[in-house]
């Protein structure tokens, strides 16, 4: 079994979500007590979420660079991301690591294809949305017809999840 790097973090919340989801699939799987072997590097949020509302995406992508080295130093095989906006910064990370990264919208093009639907709505943050990193890999790489809601739309969307998804606590 594969160890799978998890950079986690953005949000704390999200990466709970990955962690048990990899988790059931391996026990699921497998059966019996067996669970993924992993390691987790956790950022912080408070930092990057500055950062992405700043433009200040290069100080972003040396964070996300030292947490995919720190995870092939520990040991992973691969590192998987645990958010949809940062993978704005997948191909500068694969760039300094030399374990695969494997990108979110690969994976969600292949369940979405396999189900034989062509035409997808997106929803995420502004940045998801709007920009080329996920949208355009959907589209590009994958042939899927990718629409995203209006702009007001696409405001309102990225207002709760920074507003009021990182705000409420999934243990409270």
């Amino acid at each position: 079994m594969q160890t799978i790097g998890l950079m986690g973090g953005m949000s704390w919340e999200s990466s709970i979500e990955y962690y048990r989801i990899i988790n059931v699939a391996t026990k699921d799987k497998l059966g019996g007590l067996h669970s993924a072997k992993s390691v987790m590097v956790s950022v912080d949020f408070a930092e990057i979420e500055i950062l992405q509302h700043q433009g200040r995406w290069p100080e972003a992508a040396h964070l996300m660079i030292a947490a995919a080295q720190s995870l092939e130093r520990a040991g992973a095989d691969f590192v998987v991301l645990c958010t949809n906006t940062m993978h704005k910064l997948a191909d500068e990370i694969q760039a300094h690591i030399q374990i695969p990264f494997l990108h979110i919208a690969d994976a969600t093009a292949q369940r979405v294809q396999a189900q034989g639907i062509r035409n997808i709505g997106l929803l995420g943050t502004r940045f998801t949305m709007e920009e080329d990193f996920y949208r355009g890999r959907l589209s590009d790489h994958h042939g899927l017809n990718v629409l995203i809601p209006s702009a007001v739309e696409r405001a309102i969307a990225h207002q709760i999840i920074y507003e009021r998804m990182f705000e409420k606590s999934v243990l409270k």
